[in-house]
């Protein structure tokens, strides 16, 4: 038996009252951790008044369940109502769902980004539904007259077996309502749950396949006009002319000219690092009529920092690989040494190019400012941070400010970046109107935030008997260091060094899904099985001593280590035996690959074969411990999306630049995989061991190209260095 606080001295997380009609609506902090520290807690109110994340309960049973954090595809609208359900004991079939506002005083993380709404909302969202449940007990233990500990719940309905009564939480909600938020409050068992770990279909499925307006593309707003930017053809550039007058007189065009979103003074955010601050912008009735209008607009630009090209941040990779570090991210024993006394050394270079974001959902906004309101409505993954920008572009009270959140058709870590928002926002103040911001592919891809280039270097010893005893990571990445030191195999090895660079660049970079480890997570599995090769081993049998070791004799101490070595070589088994890799007689060409990122494990086995140059896969086995998976189907819709999209951009995927100029525009130059492309099969196993939750939108991506590599190596005997891969054949960095 789990027993969980609700509150803590006055400052309580929940607070109940009576909702219209009779019911009870139960207000809560979805996101505070159920375990807060002193600092935490002395930052709380003492009570909570105004809250606006909550879950109603009607007079007639019918439940609603407000969902805060944004939803971009990963299907948390459906997975975190499912957790209060599960603990409120409500029959799923009676639950509305809803999106919650933007409520920066209650809610911690309405973000989404980094696979962690789930783990973070884990015990908040049970406690709200525990105490929902316990209220409702307390309720019909008092109508009834007997104890409340004889009472049973199911599928909404109240129990008292020996006296043979039964009623509906809508019968007694009202009554609910009036009671005291109890201290603590009981938590299922996992044996005991009936809608975690059960599949459910996306709540907004219905109306996504009925064409209802759920994206931010969808608004459509009386008076609204339409607006789209022109940018610098170039990092590097900034507006200086353009004939702005000579459009207005083009059809349904309303204004034209130059901007600056964030203005001397404002305030900018973290999420505000991917945009160009100067942009013409282009104001008419019809998107079509905008897009006539940017072909005939005329700018000048002017150069003011160094114009990049994709070769330059190759060779300044380059180099900084060959720089050591002034001080080493993580250094176990002495490298150097081992590596002299080493029987086999072994050093591989990987590198990776930028990678576009390419939302399936242009990159759009809707704002209406006025002198009192600014009302903001669109797919941000961000909206919180959005919120303290417009606070201080446009220098009015937050209170005064509204960001909606639509549905995104995509993300992929695009639409952390808020910039867009802002650009609306600033479009339609100086309009006077209500406007929708619309990007088109080219806008989105030659002015977007990208993955940055990386290249990484890897160096490993060998003794006599093929024990790895030395390893040495150097990594570099564009505006970002990548290497992960205290990920493995650290822990696992004696001589352990890991160093890593940035390379400052204007070409802006971000989050793309599963930052860093989307790269470099394939770069060290594929090493790993060329060290496993070049000591004869088996490469799984290679991974798994150096997991025993860092189980049974780690280097140094466990606690600075981000994995657990344990659940680590459990998925790499599981995938193991799924695929029947110990027994492949038939030559299949099997690449292996695991990572940890996220909070949580994945080991991937690819099978494919040689269809001229081209890879054709034909299955793909997943073994996952992510903890407690809330809805296996979509689980494993996310665990294939990974999948499918990590293959894609290892293989195909290359985004470069010339003078600063972005090369690729649309996607007749920069290719994504295509459905023929995508493996035939992908089987999905997890790990039931009853943990907390962790990530899941992200750790299926990053081991897969080393899956890949491997593979690939296997059908061709070729190493592949260079992402991406398609485009390589033997080239040894």
């Amino acid at each position: 038996m789990t027993k969980i606080k609700t509150q803590y001295n006055r400052r309580s997380f929940l607070k109940v009252s009576t909702a219209a009609g009779g019911g009870m609506l139960l207000g809560f902090s979805w996101l505070a951790s159920c375990s807060p520290t002193p600092e935490q807690i002395r930052k709380m109110p003492d009570t909570w008044f105004d809250i606006n994340g909550f879950l109603k309960i009607g007079d007639n049973g019918l439940v609603t369940i407000m969902s805060p954090n944004p939803e971009i595809g990963q299907n948390v609208k459906t997975a975190m109502p499912m957790i209060i359900a599960e603990e409120l004991d409500i029959d799923w079939n009676e639950v509305l769902v809803e999106q919650a506002p933007l409520n920066t005083d209650i809610f911690t993380r309405q973000l989404a980004g980094g696979s962690q709404s789930i783990r973070q909302g884990w015990q908040s969202l049970r406690m709200a539904g525990a105490t929902a449940r316990h209220m409702l007990v307390m309720a019909a233990a008092k109508v009834w007259q007997v104890p409340h500990n004889e009472i049973t719940t199911a599928l909404g309905t109240l129990y008292h077996k020996a006296s043979d009564k039964s009623m509906g939480y809508g019968e007694v909600a009202g009554a609910a309502s009036k009671l005291t938020v109890p201290e603590e409050v009981v938590l299922k068992e996992p044996k005991d749950f009936n809608i975690i770990g059960s599949s459910r279909l996306n709540v907004d499925g219905p109306d996504i396949i009925q064409g209802k307006p759920l994206f931010g593309l969808d608004i459509q707003e009386e008076g609204m006009l339409t607006a789209m930017i022109v940018h610098p053809p170039a990092f590097g550039m900034k507006y200086k002319a353009a004939n702005t007058k000579e459009i207005l007189s083009m059809p349904g065009i309303r204004d034209a000219f130059p901007i600056n979103i964030y203005p001397e003074g404002a305030q900018k955010q973290w999420s505000d690092g991917g945009g160009i601050a100067e942009l013409v912008a282009i104001v008419g009735e019809t998107t079509w009529q905008c897009m006539q209008a940017k072909k005939a607009l005329k700018v000048e630009w002017e150069q003011v920092s160094t114009l990049e090209s994709s070769s330059d941040h190759e060779e300044a990779l380059t180099k900084l690989l060959n720089t050591p570090s002034k001080v080493a991210a993580r250094k176990d024993g002495n490298v150097n040494k081992a590596f002299a006394n080493a029987n086999k050394v072994i050093e591989r270079t990987y590198s990776a190019p930028f990678l576009a974001h390419n939302t399936m959902e242009p990159m759009n906004f809707f704002a209406n400012i006025t002198a009192e309101k600014a009302i903001l409505k669109g797919p941000i993954q961000t909206p919180e941070f959005l919120e303290k920008t417009i606070e201080s572009v446009l220098d009015m009270p937050i209170e005064h400010i509204d960001i909606q959140m639509t549905r995104m058709g995509g993300g992929f870590g695009r639409r952390l970046y808020g910039h867009f928002g802002v650009e609306a926002a600033v479009i339609s103040k100086k309009m006077q109107a209500p406007i929708k911001l619309v990007y088109s592919r080219e806008d989105d891809m030659t002015q977007g935030t990208y993955r940055p280039a990386y290249k990484v270097r890897y160096k490993a010893g060998l003794d006599a008997e093929g024990k790895l005893i030395a390893w040495h990571v150097i990594g570099a990445g564009t505006n970002d260091d990548l290497v992960f030191e205290n990920r493995f195999p650290a822990g696992a090895v004696d001589n352990y060094l890991a160093e890593k660079h940035r390379l400052e660049s204007n070409i802006t970079t971000g989050a793309w899904r599963a930052p860093r480890s989307n790269f470099i997570a394939g770069a060290e599995q594929s090493f790993i099985d060329e060290v496993a090769e070049l000591a004869g081993k088996d490469p799984i049998d290679f991974r798994l001593e150096l997991f025993d070791r860092a189980i049974n004799d780690p280097v140094g101490d466990p606690k600075t280590n981000d994995y657990d070595p344990k659940r680590f070589a459990g998925v790499l088994q599981l995938a193991r035996e799924k695929s029947g890799w110990s027994s492949n007689k038939t030559n299949r060409s099997l690449g292996v690959s695991a990572y940890y990122c996220h909070n949580s494990y994945v080991a991937e086995i690819i099978d494919l074969e040689m269809d001229g140059n081209m890879p054709k896969i034909n299955k793909v086995w997943c073994a996952v411990d992510c903890g407690i998976v809330i809805n296996p189907l979509s689980a494993r819709n996310q665990i294939e999306g990974g999948i499918i999209d990590g293959i894609g951009h290892a293989t195909y995927s290359a985004l470069s630049f010339e003078n600063g100029k972005p090369e690729q525009q649309n996607f007749d130059t920069y290719q994504l995989i295509r459905q023929k492309q995508a493996p035939k099969e992908i089987e999905t196993f997890f790990v039931d061991n009853g943990i907390d939750p962790t990530g899941l939108g992200e750790p299926s991506l990053p081991p897969i190209s080393g899956a890949l590599a491997n593979a690939l190596y296997k059908a061709t005997g070729t190493r592949y260095y260079r992402q991406p891969f398609i485009s390589e054949r033997q080239v040894i960095g």
